[in-house]
């Protein structure tokens, strides 16, 4: 007998507190479709893991059994705040949800980072670990180093005593945001391990903003959800809903008068009245903490998705209201509520689509939120071509008023922010692309039909850096590279010392380099049409310090860290390769030299200087205040970031 397609667990769309409450407690209380997989007591499946062990009472708690025939037939467990078993199944359900949206989005098998050993290699990482009861705190964090997601639980102390009861236990893995948000730092860290360096400020402030996008739009897909609060907004989504909060139980739990986080408005801590926030391009400029700058890049794209939502909704308003767009006073009419949930749904689908497929169009190292911008564009009119350019005008928009704009181009259309295709190589860059087209050829032949994830990151291994892996190829070829290098950014002609690169120790006549996250990808766009590309990156790092007033390179080896005074500088490109045409689309560069110097490599001074400012000197917009407390650590990329950003 063939298995199901699809495996239902009972689980909360918010938390538990939006059950106590009559007007949400019926929509609260969800289904999740997880696709069917055969699970161990645990769940232990194919790519997540959970362990139910509470070492602050050092007890371990019997794991559920979702295979078991009772479970089958009821969905799973009751949603309860007192089974730790239901606990294991609320965050194995949304865990695989949010996978499930990276993989559709992505046109690829999500990977875990691997764990890096002794000799520069990289140890596979088959499953993804979740510890619900791991902490007695207000925390909840991903750990780079466990690779493994860890959840809080502590004692409420409310400001508000009739929104929350004192001392009642709150479990932060009950929290289908929180549960999300873990999640994709987990996958982002799988795609882009550089991400978790704090070298400018958008970058720490990316990684929670990204997580929070990603926890949102998966309200979306909750059809009950999306048509109660359409029907409570009469279709307003610009204002006050819980489409738009993050963490209700725990913002008010630790104190707040409203959610842990809002996309479009805040709770006034005076009036304890909501109202809507108003984009201020000057926050941009000053705010350093993570979660609130990382709150700008969130409300952009909630305003972007906004803006979609009500211009396409705005002829079934005529047609409802006899063609003033104004609806009368009372409730929707439920075909009403029907359609609009539907046009939401498919935006929001849409926007979170463009922002996950967007990470294999930005740069490995260093990103900007200008930067994601342009890769949302690209992305998008790279998959889609001209269908429903607005979406891309929306971004832009939305990006636009508070005050993002990415650096490099000196207009806003659509084809300005999109970064440019490849210009024709010379003649030996082209030649030998028209042979690595040949290679990434074979690379597709022996994954495009691999399903289970550990032999596809064999695969992927092996063709990266092989004996004649993608790595010995480049390196064959550096002598000959002088335009490959300007497009790239990185150093590869002869010279590479001189701006703090060392030589590799595979290879002496060449410099260090990683190749990175090599991957098939394989999408759907409009009309049907599909691509295939191959997207892969490749990293160089150089030690630098400031000597005076003047920045000094200095080598490190591949395995060497960084002195307290040294900085560590990274650049990196992205390539898309097109596989169907056998070309490079794009090579998406964080120059580590000045592109713009003839001969020998040249240190980028500019972006490099940047980054030492921001994580080594003082004042109001740099990262003084971050290394009282965390130290040095904290500007080269601590073991566990996350652990830190997250606490309350």
């Amino acid at each position: 007998m063939k298995h199901p397609k699809f495996r239902e667990l009972r689980g909360y769309a918010f938390d538990p507190s939006l059950s106590l409450k009559i007007d949400t407690v019926t929509i609260n209380e969800i289904v999740y479709r997880i696709p069917w997989e055969d699970l161990s007591r645990g769940p232990v499946g194919e790519c997540v893991e959970v362990i139910d062990v509470d070492p602050t009472v050092s007890r371990f708690y019997a794991s559920v059994d979702l295979d078991d025939r009772y479970a089958l037939a009821m969905a799973g467990l009751d949603p309860s705040e007192s089974n730790p078993q239901f606990h294991q199944q609320m965050v194995y359900a949304v865990a695989m949800t949010t996978i499930r949206n990276f993989e559709l989005a992505l046109g690829r098998k999500v990977l875990w980072a691997p764990r890096r050993m002794g000799g520069n290699t990289d140890e596979y990482v088959p499953r993804l670990r979740i510890y619900p009861h791991a902490l007695r705190e207000a925390n909840a964090y991903y750990s780079p180093e466990k690779k493994a997601l860890l959840f809080g639980y502590f004692q409420a102390m409310p400001a508000d005593k009739t929104r929350h009861m004192p001392d009642a236990l709150v479990f932060t893995c009950l929290s289908h945001d929180i549960i999300a948000h873990e999640t994709t730092h987990a996958i982002l860290d799988g795609m882009y391990p550089y991400y978790n360096e704090p070298t400018n400020p958008d970058v720490l402030a990316f990684h929670e903003a990204f997580a929070d996008i990603v926890a949102l739009f998966q309200h979306f897909t909750f059809p009950e959800v999306l048509k109660h609060q359409i029907a409570k907004t009469r279709g307003d989504l610009a204002s006050q809903n819980l489409l738009g909060q993050l963490a209700q139980e725990f913002g008010s739990a630790i104190g707040s008068y409203g959610s842990l986080r809002d996309a479009i408005g805040e709770v006034d801590e005076q009036t304890r009245q909501w109202k809507p926030t108003e984009p201020d391009p000057g926050d941009y400029e000053s705010e350093l903490e993570p979660h609130a700058r990382g709150s700008i890049l969130v409300a952009a794209v909630f305003e972007a998705f906004i803006s979609l939502y009500k211009s396409t909704v705005a002829d079934l308003l005529r047609i409802a209201s006899g063609g003033t767009g104004v609806l009368h006073e009372g409730e929707l009419h439920p075909d009403l509520v029907n359609r609009l949930a539907d046009e939401a749904a498919r935006c929001s689908q849409r926007v979170l689509s463009m922002c996950i497929r967007a990470l294999d169009y930005c740069p490995p190292v260093d990103l900007t939120f200008g930067e994601f911008l342009r890769g949302i564009i690209t992305a998008d009119l790279d998959l889609m071509g001209d269908d429903q350019p607005q979406y891309r005008l929306a971004f832009i928009e939305a990006f636009r008023r508070r005050g993002i704009y990415p650096s490099g181009i000196k207009a806003l259309g659509i084809d300005s922010v999109a970064y440019p295709k490849v210009a024709l190589l010379g003649v030996d860059s082209a030649q030998m692309f028209q042979k690595i087209g040949d290679f990434l050829r074979e690379y597709r032949r022996e994954v495009q039909y691999l399903s289970d994830r550990q032999k596809l990151f064999e695969q992927s291994a092996a063709f990266s850096g092989g004996p004649r892996g993608l790595h010995s190829r480049l390196a064959d070829k550096f002598e000959s590279l002088l335009d490959f290098q300007q497009v790239t950014g990185m150093a590869w002609t002869p010279g590479w010392e001189s701006v703090g690169v060392s030589t590799s120790p595979q290879t002496p006549d060449v410099p260090s380099f990683w190749i990175q996250n090599l991957r098939l990808v394989s999408r759907v766009g409009a009309r049907g049409t599909q691509t295939n590309n191959i997207v892969f990156s490749i990293v160089q790092r150089a030690g630098v310090k400031m000597v005076g007033d003047r920045l000094q390179p200095v080598l490190l080896d591949e395995q060497q860290s960084a002195d307290d005074d040294t900085m560590i500088f990274r650049g990196g490109c992205t390539f898309v390769f097109d596989l169907d045409t056998v070309t490079l689309k794009y090579a998406i560069a964080k120059p580590i030299i000045d592109v713009a110097a003839v001969g020998a490599p040249r240190l980028d001074e500019v972006r490099a200087r940047k980054q030492h400012t921001y994580q080594f000197e003082t004042g109001p917009t740099n990262m003084s205040e971050f290394r009282q407390y965390f130290g040095l650590g904290f500007t080269r990329g601590i073991n566990e970031p996350f652990a830190v950003l997250h606490q309350q």
